[in-house]
């Protein structure tokens, strides 16, 4: 739209950057005082309202700028203009007032009509005196309607620019301004197609937009084009509307939730402050003056939360990094974790996980930066191993080849850690700087030479890592297998940590939790390290063989994980998922325990030195319970050994009768219940000495009561009053000579050694063999070997009258029915073979073996008896069930001579054998079978 009187010049006047001025809109901007009083000529000069020129001006132009978009003085000199402006009227000039003569004239203009300069533009040189110089001009003519489309969408994005303005201004409370939107809002719905291009105007120049969109606004002539860039404008204007007042929200709630959670934390200690100086103060006043009791610092107690307790946690947090080896990994995770804690406010939750992570990263003991002198000085003295010899003869009785390959092992850790001393000392002596006189003429000229650069002496200056071997005890429970770590540990003066694995199903048990996690930690490795607090701690992984066998399930393989840990090449650099930094585990010396062997993994396996710990005989467990479990129990429940005399005869009736087991831990509970018993007894005796003088002492008469004297002494015909009938007793007297019975040698789940009775009786039947016992697969093939075997020497053993003849079905039809007791418990294994034989032979030939005989071995098709393992075992089992002949395989005579104790072997007789035909003259008795010298013919398969 052009002005109603178009004048083909007009004054021109530059607005200040970066207002720009629109049709229909309006501006007031401040004018110099020269300006002011030209502007008041033009106006006196002109014979109506004049117009003006108001053109923006434009900071100098970047590199690349289109040509044309501005244009400058010819000269190149002055400010410039743009090449676009609006024709505007004058509206209102106010003069400054006579109390402020400085203050500057204000102008307010009203948009008429868009205008183009024409070119060239002169110079504006300074804003503060402009002249309205006449200036000609170009009025663009306005073509046509716009577009349907165009219109919708420029009410659209007005619409949703005015709704989010509107938003804004409710947040801030500001009501005019919320009913000027929703006005403009109404117009805009209602304004016709023709005006919509002059309401765009007026809302482009309400909005704050950006200067050079304003720019692109004004120079857009054509009705349709306007309103698409009005559009734009609009959208931009929206969208950023939004994502700020997102984030100012998001900004305001955090420093509302911030300053509210620091508010509250003053006021809860200085609530906890004026508690704590109360409870001083009425403490103070109920007790006397000058209390020895009364502490230093006012009664303040360790437990009170305040900022100096926390400023010291967080001191001793940095001094702990700082002391640090300068460029270890663990330094550099303890500045970059440090850097993130201070920049997170202390409420945070994540600050909490920070601060966590920190104090178990510094408290653990870190290689590189800490010392093991003590440790050293240790393996240094002369007397260390004759001080590691009486250290295990004091805690442990026998054992003696266990010490003797404990002894060993100590040894060779003195003398690697020894050599390593050594070999550090010198490459120290070679880090310093040397003096050596060096002859010039006829003086000698002291050279320093310099010591080498530190690079060097790091890669050679390494410490040994503990390569040696993991040693593992297995054994029955209570033969004191975890007693022995400890007993390292004190020989050595090192920290012990004992690891229970007995049920860890977790990896995450051992490598510990990520930090992604909630209520995420280290594993038990690192946490036995960071209680140990130096890296050199011997770590007892008791249970190794109860490890839960997750193989590959949704939370790992902890067996697997343990690989890593006792892989004397692995362990240097472990990797633990909480701590993310290698953990140096090469110097700790790692102690495994184990029941069984069955159940740990190969690959576990042949990472550790297997110790057998079998158990103990009945003259150690007698020794053993006078000397160690007896003065333990006495000191446990208040008596002195004056109290309490227990008899040999009554020690060995508890080992053999109320206790039968590889260790001594039901041994000493059954002595801790006849220590308890005399308890009793002497406070029962103390007290009615106590109630006789009291009542002496009233009556001034000797009043006899009648009390029961203590008596110190407990024999073996006592133990039934006290611990009850004999739990084996009953065994004993069933024990007896019967046909078809036969006692095997077993070794139970737990490692102990002991007997088992196999039973045998004929049942009418078809010839067939009947097993029950809850039986495993191998051992039901050695009962059909043996049966087989039987059938065919039936007519040797003057079973049957013709070799062809089965025993099982002449004369009459017979099942045998094979049965080992105790079915709950699984049993397999091929060492029951010749028992089994024994007790066939003894079912079908009516021959019965004495029952103080055992016997254990395999055999074949062919009669020959082959060695079996847990020889030691079994015979100790067998000398607690009071067995005094032991058959074995002739090739076990090596595990007997080496393995069983002396005092064993001297109280029992043993027999080896290497066919079934000696095995049946030794468990029957030489005249115990009738044999036919011409056994038919024999038959034999061989390979």
């Amino acid at each position: 739209m052009a002005a109603p009187n178009s004048p083909p010049s007009l004054p021109l006047f530059p607005l200040p950057h970066p207002l720009v001025l629109f049709p229909s809109s309006r501006i007031t901007v401040p004018v110099s005082k020269d300006s002011g009083r030209a502007l008041i000529s033009l106006i006196q000069d002109s014979p109506g309202q004049p117009l003006i020129a108001a053109v923006p001006i434009l900071q100098p132009p970047p590199d690349g700028t289109k040509a044309g978009a501005i244009i400058q003085d010819a000269a190149g000199g002055g400010t410039v203009l743009n090449e676009w402006g609006c024709a505007a009227q004058v509206v209102r000039l106010v003069r400054p007032s006579a109390l402020q003569p400085a203050q500057p004239y204000l102008l307010t203009l009203e948009g008429v009509t868009r205008i183009r300069l024409e070119p060239p533009l002169p110079s504006v040189e300074s804003l503060d005196a402009v002249d309205f110089t006449f200036h000609p001009v170009v009025y663009p003519a306005t073509r046509g309607l716009p577009l349907r489309e165009h219109v919708e969408s420029f009410k659209t994005a007005g619409v949703r620019l005015l709704d989010r303005m509107s938003k804004d201004v409710s947040q801030g409370n500001l009501t005019g301004k919320k009913e000027v939107y929703r006005r403009l809002r109404d117009t805009l719905e209602d304004v016709s197609d023709n005006r919509a291009s002059m309401f765009a105007d007026s809302l482009v120049g309400l909005i704050d937009g950006e200067f050079a969109d304003k720019l692109d606004f004004l120079a857009a002539v054509d009705p349709s084009t306007r309103l698409q860039k009005a559009a734009t404008i609009f959208t931009k204007q929206a969208s950023i509307s939004e994502v700020s007042s997102k984030i100012s929200a998001a900004v305001h709630d955090s420093l509302s939730k911030q300053q509210k959670e620091y508010f509250l934390r003053q006021q809860l200690i200085a609530i906890q402050r004026e508690l704590n100086a109360l409870h001083r103060n009425s403490v103070g006043n109920g007790k006397r003056s000058g209390s020895a009791s009364s502490s230093e610092d006012g009664g303040r107690s360790e437990l009170d939360d305040d900022d100096t307790n926390e400023a010291e946690d967080m001191a001793d947090i940095r001094r702990k990094i700082e002391a640090m080896e300068v460029g270890s990994e663990e330094r550099k995770t303890g500045v970059r974790e440090w850097r993130r804690l201070k920049r997170i406010p202390q409420g945070s939750v994540e600050h909490g996980v920070i601060r966590n992570y920190l104090e178990h990263l510094t408290e653990l003991p870190w290689s590189s930066s800490t010392t093991t002198s003590q440790s050293l000085e240790t393996l240094k003295d002369r007397a260390f191993l004759r001080k590691a010899r009486a250290q295990l003869d004091n805690d442990h009785y026998g054992l003696d080849k266990v010490k003797r390959r404990l002894i060993e092992y100590l040894a060779v850790v003195r003398l690697k850690a020894t050599t390593a001393a050594l070999q550090q000392a010198e490459h120290d002596a070679k880090s310093l700087p040397s003096v050596a006189l060096v002859k010039k003429g006829d003086v000698d000229v002291p050279v320093t030479t310099p010591p080498p650069p530190k690079s060097i002496a790091r890669k050679t200056g390494k410490k040994v890592a503990n390569k040696g071997p993991i040693l593992l005890f297995v054994g029955p429970p209570g033969v004191g297998k975890t007693s022995l770590g400890l007993s390292i540990a004190h020989a050595l003066d090192r920290p012990f940590q004992r690891i229970s694995l007995g049920g860890v199903r977790d990896e995450a048990e051992i490598r510990g939790h990520r930090r992604t996690y909630v209520a995420s930690g280290p594993g038990l490795i690192v946490q036995a390290l960071r209680r140990a607090g130096r890296p050199d701690f011997v770590c007892l992984l008791d249970e190794i063989d109860k490890v839960g066998g997750g193989r590959g399930g949704v939370h790992g393989d902890p067996g697997a994980a343990l690989l890593e840990v006792l892989d004397p090449e692995q362990n240097g650099a472990f990797n633990d998922h909480y701590i993310n930094v290698p953990v140096d585990l090469s110097q700790v010396l790692f102690i495994c325990t184990s029941n069984s062997l069955d159940t740990i993994s190969a690959p576990l396996l042949d990472r550790c030195e297997i110790i057998q710990l079998s158990g103990y005989t009945h003259a150690e467990k007698i020794h053993i319970a006078r000397h160690f479990l007896l003065p333990k129990q006495l000191t446990a429940n208040g008596l002195t050994p004056s109290h309490i005399t227990l008899t040999s005869d009554a020690l060995m009736c508890i080992a053999t009768r109320y206790t039968r087991e590889a260790g001594v831990r039901s041994l000493e509970r059954a002595i801790g219940a006849v220590v308890r018993f005399k308890a009793v007894e002497w406070a029962d005796c103390m007290d009615s000495k106590e109630d006789n003088k009291n009542i002496q002492g009233k009556t001034g008469k000797e009043v006899a009561i009648v009390s029961k004297e203590y008596k110190p002494e407990v024999r073996e015909e006592d133990l039934e009053a006290i611990l009850g009938i004999a739990r084996w007793e009953e065994d004993e007297r069933d024990r007896e000579e019967r046909r078809g019975v036969v006692y095997g040698l077993v070794v139970m789940g737990q490692g102990e050694g002991g007997i088992l009775p196999v039973e045998t009786i004929a049942v009418p039947g078809s010839g067939g063999l009947k097993l029950t016992g809850s039986l495993g697969e191998v051992i039901r093939e050695s009962a059909e070997i043996a049966l087989s075997w039987v059938k065919r020497h039936a007519y040797a053993l003057c079973v049957t009258s013709l070799p062809s003849q089965d025993p099982l079905k002449i004369p009459d039809p017979i099942d045998v029915h094979l049965h080992l007791p105790a079915g709950g418990q699984r049993k397999d294994g091929p060492s029951a073979g010749i028992a089994m034989v024994c007790a066939l032979v003894s079912l079908l030939t009516g021959a019965t073996v004495p029952p103080n005989i055992a016997m254990t071995g395999e055999v074949t098709l062919r009669g020959r008896v082959t060695p079996v393992g847990g020889i030691k075992e079994k015979v100790l089992g067998a000398h607690r069930a009071s067995i005094k002949k032991i058959i074995l395989p002739a090739g076990n005579r090596k595990d007997v001579e080496h393995d069983v104790p002396r005092e064993v072997k001297e109280q029992m007789e043993f027999i080896f054998v290497s066919t079934l035909q000696e095995a049946l003259s030794a468990a029957f008795g030489p005249d115990g079978l009738e044999w036919r010298r011409a056994g038919g013919l024999q038959v034999e398969s061989r390979l």
